[in-house]
């Protein structure tokens, strides 16, 4: 295990390490606050992160890839924080656009992977596969959508099943609802300016209408829908340019070149 990461450390930028050696510290630092505060929840997610830090050196090892030091910087920075920042110090909560931003750098992300995926069987002389540009990009782009909708089952089954609020509640002052007809005509009644809600004939501290979860699974798929059209734009010219594109390039993992 040792020599493994020592060998990973040798081949890699200063950047990276640096970047890779500052994160680990902060999040072992959490995990010992957290422990001293017999917070063992937040443990389990500093161990969590812990281990999603070694997925890099491991696609590296068992898929001969080389990650570009961006990617794998943008991967390090987005698990602190999803993880630690996001959910240990509260961030998706005190930063309405904390999990928005997260989403998109994920569309990103998946997008850059799911065309990796597909290049590499593109230009590999054992498959027939020869696709076009677009289609290529294409093919990134659902992949990275797939990948969204997958996550967003695993909310919605996290907080079905578990209890959890991962989907985020969304307070509105406005509604639209077929349920509110009093003919049954199935047509919807719109109510503006709401101010207050109440449960069970409890007025809450809520100055709107609580939304469970429905705008925040919107919002998510419509920024991972941006943040893997943006990346499937940059792809399409990589390959359309046989892999001179400047930004595409440093997000689109590679096979190394010393096997």
């Amino acid at each position: 295990m040792v020599k493994k990461y020592i060998s990973w450390f040798m081949h890699k930028r200063k950047s990276v390490v640096v970047v890779y050696i500052i994160l680990r510290l902060l999040v072992i630092f959490s995990m010992i606050m957290s422990l001293l505060r017999q917070d063992y929840e937040s443990v389990f997610v500093c161990l969590l992160v812990l281990f999603l830090y070694m997925l890099p050196s491991m696609l590296e090892k068992h898929l001969n890839l080389e990650l570009p030091s961006a990617l794998e910087i943008v991967i390090l920075f987005f698990i602190f924080a999803a993880e630690i920042m996001g959910e240990l110090q509260g961030y998706f909560i005190h930063f309405k656009n904390w999990d928005t931003i997260l989403h998109m750098t994920a569309g990103f992300l998946s997008a850059a992977f799911g065309f990796c995926l597909v290049d590499l069987l593109n230009r590999n002389e054992r498959f027939s596969i020869q696709l076009s540009p677009l289609f290529l990009t294409l093919v990134a782009f659902c992949f990275s959508m797939t990948i969204g909708v997958i996550w967003e089952f695993i909310e919605f089954g996290c907080d079905r099943l578990l209890g959890w609020d991962m989907q985020k509640d969304t307070v509105l002052h406005s509604i639209s609802s077929v349920y509110l007809d009093p003919t049954g005509r199935n047509q919807a009644i719109h109510i503006e300016n709401i101010e207050k809600m109440a449960l069970n004939g409890e007025i809450l501290n809520i100055d709107g209408y609580l939304d469970i979860g429905l705008y925040d699974t919107m919002e998510d798929f419509f920024v991972n829908f941006i943040g893997a059209l943006i990346f499937s734009i940059f792809g399409f010219f990589y390959r359309k340019r046989k892999g001179e594109g400047r930004i595409a390039s440093h997000f689109i993992p590679r096979i190394r070149e010393d096997h």
